[in-house]
């Protein structure tokens, strides 16, 4: 299982902090480590006392988190003082992972937990390592050092507090507005995000949105995908709050997506899928044209109700990279080969091309996988399927081989499903 991090301060109520951001991140499929650095004293009602954790022994603990696990992505919350800022950013700037930083200074109550001298090291320190900071009005107000009252205001915070490059999310729920509507400005651009406006967010709403953000980065997602899916979590999050005390109430981290079907399961399990083959497949084995992983629904009826990864996996300077999330309809040539496949058994769903050598074919005959030749033109696709099942007697190849010229030839991998399907790369690497 994949693994994120979170760097922030524990709630002895249990709604935020690094509570909540625990069973957010388990909702999205993903374990959560985690860095205290500071206790507080606090309930629904407001907060009492805080003790923030000596430097050096933060620094001991996100030390032996990073030493130990493979963490894809890091988010802070509650970071109290300059003195932590500075000890949690001189670590995490030697690891290369995604980092979300939610600039917490004020709790849902209206209690400072912070120091005056944060937000100051908070510029200095972290936003110029983050991919991403996640600021609500106030706090966008603070980190840019103006008044935000219009929608130029707004543009012009965004570009402030992210003019060192990162990303910033600027959270709309604290404005005044009968919707509730975010922007996420990135690569100098504006993505707008309207939401209806539910009752109050309760306690905990940042934390578990960063924490949605932060757990769907670690699973392979950019930036905008992450954003977008973790915003349509938290809606249903707010919408599901509920009472533990006698004063706010806390908003549900461990929501699943009202109405979600076995399409968003089939989702997460080829972008992640898709994570690991950048992991751990070299370069060589990415055809000319891009690799590719599919994964039908089942019962799939066409390509439509079969996702993929979009605009494919492809190698950028000497790396695998994603050119999309993963999305359904966006492997046809892949879709019609695992449609024919699976008119046979409807329980083979995945498929996966690699490109063709005279290495793989041999590793893969001496690690037993039986592999298929056969002709597969564009407008053949079915034929050539049925052709080589038929060769097999009617049973499901674990590949089939285009014979096409030497230079374009793919081999097309079949499994089960993408655990399977990375089992089976595994025993050819």
């Amino acid at each position: 299982m994949r693994s994120a991090l979170t760097v922030a301060g524990s709630d002895s109520i249990g709604g935020a902090g690094v509570q909540a951001d625990v069973k957010a991140m388990a909702v999205v499929g993903v374990h959560a480590t985690s860095v205290i650095t500071a206790v507080t004293a606090q309930n629904t009602q407001g907060v009492d006392d805080i003790f923030p954790m000596p430097e050096e022994f933060i620094q001991a603990q996100l030390e032996s988190v990073l030493r130990d696990c493979d963490v894809k992505a890091v988010k802070t919350g509650m970071l109290y003082s300059a003195e932590i800022v500075e000890t949690v950013a001189d670590i995490l700037e030697d690891h290369e992972m995604p980092l979300i930083v939610d600039p917490v200074m004020v709790s849902g109550t209206g209690d400072a937990l912070s120091q005056k001298e944060l937000v100051s090291a908070m510029r200095k320190k972290l936003l110029p390592i983050c991919e991403l900071v996640t600021p609500n009005k106030h706090e966008a107000e603070v980190l840019s050092k103006m008044k935000i009252n219009t929608k130029d205001d707004l543009t012009l915070a965004c570009e402030l507090i992210g003019k060192q490059g990162s990303s910033v999310l600027m959270k709309g729920g604290h404005f005044n507005t009968p919707t509730v509507v975010d922007y996420l400005y990135l690569s100098s651009e504006f993505t707008k995000l309207e939401y209806p406006r539910l009752k109050k967010a309760g306690h905990g709403s940042g934390c578990v949105l960063s924490s949605f953000i932060t757990a769907n980065m670690a699973k392979g997602l950019d930036i905008v995908n992450a954003v977008m899916k973790s915003r349509d979590l938290i809606q249903e999050s707010i919408a599901s709050q509920y009472s533990v005390g006698k004063g706010d109430q806390i908003v549900n981290p461990m929501v699943k997506m009202k109405g979600e079907t076995d399409k968003f399961k089939v989702l997460d399990a080829v972008d992640a899928a898709a994570a690991r083959i950048m992991d751990v497949v070299p370069d060589e084995f990415v055809p000319k044209k891009g690799m590719n992983i599919a994964l039908a629904l089942k019962d799939a009826a066409g390509p439509e109700e079969i996702a993929a990864i979009d605009r494919r996996l492809f190698v950028h300077n000497g790396m695998i990279r994603k050119g999309g999330p993963a999305k359904f309809g966006a492997a046809e040539h892949l879709s019609y080969v695992l449609l024919g496949v699976m008119k046979h058994d409807p329980k083979t769903r995945c498929i996966m091309s690699i490109a063709y050598s005279d290495d793989v074919m041999s590793v893969m005959e001496e690690v037993g996988m039986n592999a298929v030749s056969v002709e597969m033109g564009k407008d053949k696709i079915l034929e050539a399927t049925e052709t080589a099942i038929n060769k097999c007697n009617g049973k499901i190849p674990d590949a089939i081989v285009d014979k096409g010229s030497k230079k374009d030839r793919i081999v097309r991998i079949l499994a089960k499903d993408t655990d399977e399907m990375l089992s089976k790369l595994e025993n050819i690497l």
